[in-house]
């Protein structure tokens, strides 16, 4: 609630009520507030909006009449919104990690069909903002080897994607997000925190890792043609004997395998949605 704009004080009185009223009316509706949360004290909610605590009782008077909150004892105040909420089973996500080449973005766009939920592809969701950023700052706009790419727009680009996630969590939806992840599935913190905003959410998580063979990898990233895999593709056998082939995320996680003559990963993705309707 800090990040609430502030009305003016030259409002006149009851229309700042309004205004409250609205912001809070707009951020329950929204999922931002969901179903059930606790509201701030009147006192904090008094300080974040610049007013007084009666401006803030009229607001709050206005959206207990609405249902949008209900009053308890010693002025604590839940968000009451059960339409908007979430249904029982909560938000489904599957996160889905690969390195390059290894068919997660496939795999995610399948399970997407299957399913009719959102996908948040890392690549999709970030690539322009990333090569306008690279070349800003004096890269090529395909770099994703050099220390100013790993350091100060990888993180970025991870960050954005897991807000997107959480946006779509607050929404009630379900999501299929893929990107590499190699790095942050090898941290159980970031593992831990992961798991911790889905069940905050009242969400089911599952995370895949694709494996894949690298003739096969190889084969998927000469035909997709992507600028950024040129380094990849001059430095293929040194990439290569970088990657971790037995690599395992810090997180409970099921195995694709997209390696030829594997199962066709319809089959797999079919699999995979029968096990989380069992969770």
């Amino acid at each position: 609630m800090t990040d609430q704009p502030r009305p003016p004080e030259e409002l006149q009185r009851g229309t700042a009520a309004l205004v409250i009223a609205q912001a809070i009316r707009n951020d329950i509706q929204a999922g931002r507030l969901a179903h059930g949360r606790q509201l701030p004290g009147t006192r904090s909610l008094a300080q974040t909006w610049n007013t007084s605590v009666a401006t803030i009782n009229r607001a709050m008077a206005l959206l207990a009449e609405e249902g949008l909150v209900v009053n308890r004892a010693r002025s604590s105040r839940i968000v009451h919104n059960p339409v908007g909420a979430a249904d029982k089973q909560g938000s489904r996500v599957i996160l889905i990690g690969g390195y390059a080449g290894s068919g997660k973005t496939e795999l995610g766009r399948i399970i997407a069909r299957q399913t009719g939920w959102a996908i948040l592809d890392k690549d999709t969701t970030t690539r322009a903002v990333v090569e306008a950023a690279l070349e800003h700052l004096g890269h090529s706009p395909h770099d994703r080897e050099s220390e100013t790419y790993l350091t100060a727009i990888r993180p970025a680009e991870y960050e954005a994607l897991m807000a997107a996630l959480d946006e779509n969590l607050q929404c009630g939806s379900s999501v299929v997000v893929t990107a590499p992840f190699i790095k942050e599935l090898s941290d159980e913190a970031w593992c831990d925190r992961l798991s911790a905003t889905i069940a905050a959410h009242n969400g089911t998580l599952r995370v895949v890792w694709v494996h894949c063979d690298p003739i096969t990898m190889l084969t998927y990233i000469r035909r997709r043609g992507a600028a950024r895999d040129d380094y990849k593709l001059a430095n293929w056998n040194k990439y290569v004997e970088n990657l971790d082939a037995a690599f395992k995320p810090k997180i409970p996680y099921a195995r694709v395998d997209n390696s030829a003559g594997a199962r066709p990963l319809q089959e797999q993705a079919k699999d995979l949605l029968n096990e989380m309707a069992e969770l």
